[in-house]
């Protein structure tokens, strides 16, 4: 098992630590996921469970750990070995049940953290990425998002207008030295308002104030959850729904001023 978690984590570390980083580049956390995904399904392959056990086999053998018999029947660890045994074999148990097992589940999560409609709003909020001057700057995208998802935030004169007010957006701030040195979304919305761009684009500047307030998952909300294991704990375990809101607002500005300072 401890060889299955360090196949797993190598895969899937480099995905946790862009997702914790608060100024990570979208465009890059969107081809982790994909490669991630990758790599999981391609290591639970009938070749993927042959290169590893051909690893676990190696080592074992290199530290003279005895080699379990894939062949041969499965006992559970502590129960006495009585008769024969009409079980799951070796293989299925540590193929099926625990390699495959553990995977699949890997695979449910990142699935379900990124399903079809959360990697198309990422996918679209990459396009306003503002890395190597706006390289993922994508027209179609970026009107696709306000027409399908924000549609009843913009009159149908402002949707109309989006597409050349992005072009010309677009065409603007990569000549703008000012917009450079930008590290996040968030300084470009400001930067925006420091330059009174957002009056000249303000439809583009809606949809950008729009983006920022998806509801994406960031290492300080998953911050304020962990939190609730501190204020709703086994002493506290009758605490209101209100009073429990009332701590975890003032647990949560904490962590947030201590963050920013």
């Amino acid at each position: 098992m401890a060889h299955l978690m360090q196949e797993i984590f190598g895969y899937t570390d480099e995905l946790c630590r862009a997702l914790q980083k608060q100024d990570e580049d979208i465009v890059h956390v969107i081809e982790l996921v994909a490669d991630t995904k990758y790599y999981l399904e391609a290591l639970r392959t009938d070749a993927g469970w042959d290169d590893f056990l051909t690893k676990v086999t190696s080592f074992c053998t290199k530290h003279k750990i005895k080699v379990v018999d894939m062949e041969g029947p499965y006992f559970s660890v502590g129960r006495p070995r009585r008769g024969l045994c009409n079980g799951p074999t070796n293989y299925h148990r540590f193929k099926v049940d625990m390699f495959v097992g553990v995977i699949d589940r890997q695979i449910n999560e990142l699935n379900g953290r990124f399903d079809e409609v959360n990697t198309e709003l990422l996918s679209c909020m990459a396009a306003f990425c503002r890395l190597h001057l706006f390289a993922a700057y994508d027209q179609e995208k970026l009107v696709w998002l306000a027409t399908k998802f924000y549609a009843s935030d913009f009159t149908r004169d402002e949707l109309a207008r989006l597409p050349w007010q992005l072009n010309m957006y677009a065409t603007n701030v990569r000549r703008d030295e000012r917009f450079k040195t930008l590290k996040n979304l968030c300084q470009l919305l400001v930067m925006l308002v420091e330059t009174n761009k957002h009056e000249q684009y303000h439809i583009v500047y809606e949809l950008l104030k729009l983006v920022l307030i998806l509801p994406v998952a960031t290492a300080s909300v998953e911050r304020v959850f962990s939190s609730m294991s501190y204020v709703k704990n086994k002493l506290w375990n009758k605490i209101g729904d209100d009073y429990l809101n009332n701590c975890l607002v003032t647990f949560g500005e904490r962590i947030f001023q201590s963050s920013e300072g």
